[in-house]
């Protein structure tokens, strides 16, 4: 918790349709931040939405370009929502670990399958063969392995969760 003291950005991690930007977006609002969405920025750099750079590049291209972007992201005082497959990138976790707080959005496997329509339309980077559980549980141990602070989303409430992220980091800084 020391790293608050010393790195002003919160990166928010989680499955994706956790609710990273929508909560990121209100958080910013709240606390006088800037926003940044690093799914924006791959596109940007790309020039083609997600799921084109998956079809193109396949997963582990995807998974290169969004390593590199995640790992050039300068920033302070952001908060910064990444895509939910950021955690696979080492140098890009350590890189968002150096500059602030990780915060990992925790939502149960249901509510993700019900909010997640059209996967491949959103751009998830899923394996072959992969289910959306094995994602699930794949990504859950990273995403924990990264966090400095879980934040559960238990009623889907975003209010609650922004005022939880807030609490939490109070309680942490001198």
């Amino acid at each position: 918790m020391d790293r608050w003291k010393k790195r002003n950005n919160l990166i928010l991690i989680g499955m994706p349709a956790s609710g990273k930007s929508t909560v990121g977006i209100i958080l910013a609002k709240v606390i006088g931040y800037d926003f940044i969405d690093s799914d924006l920025l791959i596109q940007r750099r790309e020039g083609m939405r997600l799921p084109e750079i998956i079809q193109k590049k396949g997963v582990d291209g995807f998974l290169e370009v969004e390593n590199e972007v995640n790992s050039s992201i300068e920033a302070s005082r952001c908060v910064i929502s990444t895509g939910g497959s950021a955690v696979y990138g080492e140098e890009a976790m350590r890189h968002f670990r150096e500059i602030g707080a990780v915060i990992y959005l925790q939502v149960d496997f249901e509510v993700i399958r019900k909010r997640l329509h059209n996967i491949k339309r959103r751009g998830v980077v899923l394996r072959d063969g992969q289910t959306l559980r094995d994602l699930y549980d794949e990504r859950c141990a990273l995403y924990e392995k990264y966090a400095d602070m879980v934040v559960r989303e238990a009623d889907g409430e975003i209010e609650d969760v922004v005022a939880e992220i807030i609490c939490r980091i109070r309680e942490n800084q001198p």
